[in-house]
């Protein structure tokens, strides 16, 4: 473990890492943000991931969702995204799940954090929902064009947005990979035990002279 995690190791030290270990957490969707999530997350020594999604991989999905290639085309998502998981690093418990997040929660399994890699609001607010059965945190997680928003939403209402059943338009993969970024280095922290800001929507997008901007709001509580 030393070799592997050495740059975490210096960065918040090895009782962190250790704890890390000890912790696991549940990605619900494995498309855009869930792939990166699922990289990212799956190779920081985090214990157990449960990776949940009932889709296959579709070609027009490959340019932006990083864990799969084009013969993966077909295959469910989930077990995809263990398999890379895994691929990376052996040291994690990961699970797939091809199913829907209805059908996941029924399962009751104990996370720590649960963390929205969904594109479906009505999906969120259920995830909102189960959290809070729970008593644990989540981080949703959304991206369309050229704008993002990310929230570590632990007292937070999510009923605060509109719950439509909308498809995104048009994305980038750099942008999507930028939000599952933020949302991995959200969950990193909380999980050792640093610092975060809970209940603030990050909003991060580039105005209309292309400077790159972040904005801060404060999320109302139940």
């Amino acid at each position: 473990m030393s070799d592997y995690f050495k740059r975490q190791i210096e960065l918040w030290g090895r009782e962190a890492q250790e704890r890390l270990g000890e912790k696991s957490v549940a990605i619900i969707g494995c498309g855009g943000l869930g792939s990166s999530l699922a990289l990212a997350l799956g190779s920081s020594g985090i214990g157990r991931i449960y990776l949940v999604d009932f889709d296959r991989v579709s070609l027009h999905n490959i340019h932006r969702q990083i864990s799969f290639s084009l013969g993966d085309e077909g295959e469910p998502k989930a077990e995809v995204n263990a398999r890379r998981v895994r691929e990376r690093y052996d040291g994690v418990a990961v699970e797939s799940f091809v199913e829907g997040f209805q059908e996941f929660r029924e399962r009751r399994l104990p996370v720590d954090l649960l963390i929205d890699g969904t594109d479906n609001l009505p999906v969120r607010l259920e995830i909102d929902r189960y959290a809070k059965e729970l008593g644990v945190p989540w981080i949703y997680g959304s991206v369309e064009e050229f704008h993002a928003q990310v929230c570590f939403m632990e007292r937070a209402s999510f009923q605060v947005f509109r719950i439509t059943e909308r498809t995104p338009r048009g994305i980038t993969a750099p942008m999507v990979m930028l939000t599952a970024s933020f949302q991995a280095n959200l969950a990193l922290r909380y999980l050792v035990g640093l610092p975060i800001e809970r209940d603030t929507l990050y909003y991060l997008h580039f105005d209309r002279g292309g400077g790159f901007r972040v904005e801060r709001f404060l999320m109302p509580k139940d």
